[in-house]
């Protein structure tokens, strides 16, 4: 089994990868990579320890050299920005290295549920994965087991024989010896429905197509029959006198929650007077991202970011016989994917000269930090976030034909629905006006008109201001000037006063166009106001000055009489 290198530092991976954290002593290097090259394989042990190996030591102990992803994934924690194909690459070929026990011998992963019957005993049916899958870690003590509709269960059964022992009643001795033992039957169980069955084997594969989205139970289901022969002689090595049949049949099984992904995505559009094209997109469960360009060149990413990790109960094996129980290290791990909400948030690509995001909106949602587990050493939100069940992008260049909407499972892809009030949003540019209407030394009145640039109309923002409710379309912008906010009334006229001289801009917030049928783009406006622009204004000034200057003068004018009185020529003219 190729080397499960843990992980923690903090840097930023090509490759889709992203980090955090200091990291764990690795184990020794294997030529077997299950399907991934190393550089893949280095990625996925987040839940491994954290104990950072210099390379001068790794060389030491195992005497080879790690590739850089190798030695930055035994440093730290690898996340990715989109659902990695290596977790089920990696199960999918670990799983054949799982074996049974044997008739004598019962193998089961540590949180195996063993049922015993009078022939069988130590049997179990454990699911080891189901694929694609996310399990998404969407707040305190809650996570969700999403699966794809369409995809491979994989199970491991077993169990051992009880053999009896030999009996004598009298001069007749009984022996039993074992005829047959198998797996009848395997099923996948869908809420207890039978929906796929297979001949029986320890490590069954199982394919499912599920319905619609929504919760289900998965079961495997395993019928193990076992059947014995007792024969009787007269003596240990007497003639034969009798022989008997003892037959028995035991049903294990193995349950598991989870949610159906089904994606399916509302899709908004706007045209901006620039040419500029708005896209929104809803959906209500998790989901990943959504691209604009055919090329996938101009992207957007919501909240999730994703990580790999083993499910540690595989870690252990337990083989049990008539007469021990003996832990053993497993040659089997499955791998994960864990989608989580992290700290960057959503994110538009390219970040310098691509999509700019408008808005984001969902549900606000405390941060799952806590119930990650140990180990894992991820950039996960600290304190609440919005979960960005939709997203709204401004940008240069969109192909409506190319959107396409990727949820947080692995393959699953959202189909686009149209929304009742339509997928387009007409756009219009707006004029927005400020003028003085009076002022004095104290203040002045400001009066801003909002109106259509194309019609002229005004635009209402105060829905009480209209006389009827379905006068013209709703609006949910308003302007702001002064740190005041203000909605216009059924003139497009807001008045607002200004106690405080200087230059001030007032600007419209037209809301989100996503919300209305149609909708405006915001503008500007500039107005100054200066109590030196009116005659009372100077009036004050002069007084004001006249006030301060007032001490200077006097101050002035008593210092030249004391120069005077002290002055040698005037003393001397005054002697007769």
């Amino acid at each position: 089994m190729a080397s499960r290198a843990p992980v923690v530092l903090t840097a930023v991976l090509c490759l889709a990868a992203g980090v955090s954290a200091v990291g764990s002593a690795p184990s020794a290097p294997s030529s077997e990579a299950n399907g991934l090259t190393e550089n893949e394989s280095a990625t996925l042990w987040s839940r491994d320890a954290d104990d950072y190996m210099a390379e001068n030591e790794y060389r030491q102990r195992y005497g080879e050299t790690r590739s850089a992803m190798a030695q930055l994934a035994n440093g730290t924690d690898i996340t990715f920005t989109r659902p990695p194909s290596t977790a089920a690459t990696w199960t999918r070929n670990d799983f054949a290295d799982l074996e049974a026990g044997g008739a004598n011998s019962s193998i089961s992963p540590s949180n195996a549920t063993l049922k015993d019957g009078t022939l069988i005993a130590d049997a179990h049916a454990t699911i080891f994965a189901a694929q694609p899958s996310t399990r998404g870690h969407l707040g305190p003590n809650r996570t969700v087991n999403y699966v794809a509709p369409n995809g491979t269960l994989r199970g491991f059964v077993d169990y051992r024989v009880r053999v009896p022992n030999a009996s004598s009643d009298g001069n007749r001795t009984t022996d039993w010896s074992l005829v047959a033992h198998e797996i009848e039957t395997v099923r996948l169980l869908v809420d207890g429905e039978p929906v796929v069955e297979r001949e029986g084997t320890h490590t069954p594969v199982l394919q499912y197509a599920l319905g619609d989205d929504g919760q289900v139970t998965l079961t495997l289901e395993a019928e193990i029959h076992v059947r014995l022969r007792g024969t009787t002689r007269a003596n240990s090595s007497g003639p034969v006198l009798n022989t008997t049949t003892r037959a028995e049949t035991l049903t294990v099984r193995d349950s598991l929650a989870v949610e159906v992904y089904d994606l399916s995505a509302s899709v908004y559009y706007a045209d901006y007077p620039n040419g500029d094209t708005g896209v929104a997109v809803f959906q209500s469960q998790p989901w990943q991202g959504y691209t604009l360009t055919a090329n996938r060149s101009a992207r957007v990413r919501g909240v999730w970011r994703f990580y790999t990790a083993r499910d540690t109960s595989w870690d252990t094996l337990v083989r049990t016989n008539a007469t021990a129980t003996e832990r053993l290290e497993s040659d089997a791990i499955p791998v994960f994917v864990h989608a989580y909400p992290s700290r960057i948030g959503p994110r538009a690509e390219p970040v310098r000269d691509g999509p700019g995001i408008l808005e984001t909106w969902g549900t606000n949602v405390s941060s799952p930090a806590a119930s990650l587990g140990k180990h894992i050493h991820v950039d996960v939100v600290n304190r609440s976030y919005t979960a960005s069940h939709g997203v709204a992008v401004r940008a240069d260049r969109v192909a409506p034909a190319a959107i396409q909407v990727a949820g947080i499972v692995r393959g699953v892809n959202a189909s686009i629905t149209e929304p009742d009030n339509g997928f387009e949003r007409p756009l219009s540019r707006s004029n927005l006006t400020a003028v003085v209407l009076e002022q004095n030394q104290s203040g002045a009145r400001v009066r801003l008109t909002l109106r259509s640039a194309a019609s002229g109309e005004p635009i209402v923002l105060d829905d009480s201001a209209r006389e009827v409710p379905a006068d013209g379309p709703d609006r949910n912008g308003y302007l702001t000037i002064a740190d005041q906010r203000v909605e216009t009334n059924a003139s497009g006229v807001a008045v607002v006063t200004l106690d405080r001289p200087g230059i001030y801009t007032a600007r419209y917030h037209p809301g989100s166009w996503v919300s209305q049928t149609s909708a405006y783009v915001g503008d500007t406006a500039t107005v100054r106001w200066h109590p030196l622009t009116t005659l009372d204004g100077w009036v004050a000034l002069a007084v004001e000055v006249g006030w301060q200057l007032l001490p200077f003068v006097v101050a002035l004018y008593a210092g030249r009489r004391v120069l005077l009185l002290l002055s040698p020529t005037r003393r001397f003219a005054d002697r007769p």
